[in-house]
């Protein structure tokens, strides 16, 4: 049974259906459910399928490829010295056949594309030279090299330039998702517990799935992730190196968006990463946002190029705060530290990168779903008149109301103190100073379990995380 994806399965099924060729590509990061989206709206019945090979030289790749031809049909017994010939024996294949509609799904394509192996030549000219013009095919093109297939294929100036008909970004879970999938595979975690492991891991599917209904939720992520022997124990490097070619650089501007919960402006990404601020920097950037690692920001006040880029993926945020260190750490490392400082501040800050992936289920909570909103983040540095201020969420709207988010963690209900309020309230004077003076700016509390005890300020409305379930 497949968990959500409702709208790419009606997708993949209308393009099925068409009586034209057609040309899909799905995409998005690595252990999110790409393949196992596919294989389920088919049910594994393809004309042809083919995965590629993780770092195999193109001589290699080419014989993996003709193998897979061997085993659906193919009689040609001679191995293809190029990517023409290859897709030319596809084309044979395809030529000789009778079935109605041809579904021909070829997983982790970037692969595929060694150094000098002419591999896009060699699409475009099978897509483009011949494929299209039938209306028996529909080829769906798959990675998780997401920047791959955008740079390759969606920003194509050759023979593939406008020919993807439907493109399927895969995006993670849910908290609502997530929790279908928990319910379905009967792991027993309350709602609580579900918003913990997504602080954890996000909404990748893959992540969900290791998790043993026999073991809480603390003795998953220990064993999966912190212990030595873990199986997701080193995910970190085979993400990154997985989706990006020449990982190195990737990770450096992770690593330094890391150190800095708000966020940083490119020229501080160059100066902390140390890469030169050019077009390598901004291909970087981009991947990085194209892929969901990161989300790029900018005031309404602000030039494009004063942008904040700030990490907002929950596995790589858990990675830099607990599994980097775990080589020297006691291998209950992560049962034992519940009750610490270090795991309550991580707690308050991964809840707020939860709720920043949810804004749509925020908006929806509030009733205004249907009123165009710029959504950021804000700060502003200290001055004479006041101080420093930093704001996670901002919701800006077109009727002239703003939305002030304050995000707060706390499993046992947020006692909302004299002095908290008072910070609280000071944020929202300085954020007024430079507030368009004909928006009304009014404050929403957002906590993992309600309000408890005492109200200094009344806040317009009071969100908890079952809101973001929704």
């Amino acid at each position: 049974m497949i968990i959500g994806r409702k709208r790419e399965l009606e997708q993949l099924k209308s393009d099925y259906e068409s009586d034209e060729a057609r040309l899909v590509a799905v995409y998005g990061r690595r252990r999110i459910g790409k393949t196992f989206l596919v294989r389920q709206a088919f049910d594994n019945s393809f004309f042809f399928t083919y995965s590629g090979a993780f770092g195999v030289s193109n001589k290699e790749q080419l014989r993996l490829f003709h193998d897979s031809l061997l085993r659906q049909g193919l009689k040609e017994e001679t191995v293809p010295e190029s990517w023409f010939d290859a897709f030319g024996q596809l084309r044979d294949l395809i030529e000789k056949s009778r079935q109605k509609r041809k579904v021909i799904f070829i997983d982790e394509m970037p692969w595929m594309d060694a150094p000098r192996s002419r591999f896009v030549p060699a699409l475009e000219w099978f897509w483009n030279g011949w494929a299209s013009g039938r209306n028996d095919i529909l080829m769906i093109i798959c990675g998780s090299a997401s920047s791959w297939i955008i740079r390759k294929i969606f920003k194509n100036r050759g023979g593939l330039h406008n020919r993807v008909n439907t493109r399927i970004h895969l995006h993670p879970f849910s908290l609502a998702e997530t929790e279908e999938f928990v319910n379905h595979h009967r792991l027993g975690l309350t709602r609580s517990q579900i918003l913990e492991g997504y602080m954890v891991m996000g909404g990748v599917p893959f992540y969900w799935s290791k998790l043993k209904a026999s073991k809480s939720l603390a003795q998953n992520i220990n064993d999966l992730f912190i212990n030595d022997d873990g199986e997701l124990r080193y995910e970190f490097n085979e993400l990154y190196a997985s989706i990006f070619n020449n990982p190195e650089r990737y990770i450096s501007v992770i690593e330094t968006l890391a150190t800095k919960k708000k966020g940083l402006t490119r020229d501080e990404i160059s100066k902390g990463a140390k890469i030169d601020d050019n077009g390598h920097l901004t291909t970087i950037l981009q991947d990085l946002v194209e892929c969901g690692f990161i989300r790029k920001y900018c005031h309404t006040d602000k030039k494009v190029r004063d942008a904040i880029y700030q990490l907002v993926d929950c596995y790589t945020l858990f990675y830099f705060q607990f599994v980097k260190m775990a080589a020297a750490m006691d291998e209950d490392y992560w049962i034992k530290i519940q009750q610490t400082p270090t795991f309550h501040t991580w707690c308050g800050l991964a809840f707020e990168r939860v709720c920043l992936l949810h804004t749509c289920q925020i908006k929806a909570a509030l009733g205004i779903s249907g009123i165009i909103a710029n959504v950021f983040s804000w700060h502003v540095r200290k001055t004479d008149e006041h101080t420093g201020v930093q704001i996670d969420l901002v919701i800006d709207r077109s009727d002239n109301v703003i939305n002030i988010c304050e995000m707060k963690y706390a499993p046992n209900g947020y006692t909302l103190t004299t002095q908290e309020g008072k910070k609280i309230s000071e944020r929202i004077r300085v954020f007024s100073l430079y507030a368009p003076k004909r928006k009304a700016v009014q404050l929403v509390m957002i906590t993992s379990d309600g309000i408890v005890g005492r109200r200094p300020i009344q806040p317009v409305r009071e969100l908890t995380a079952s809101d973001l379930f929704s």
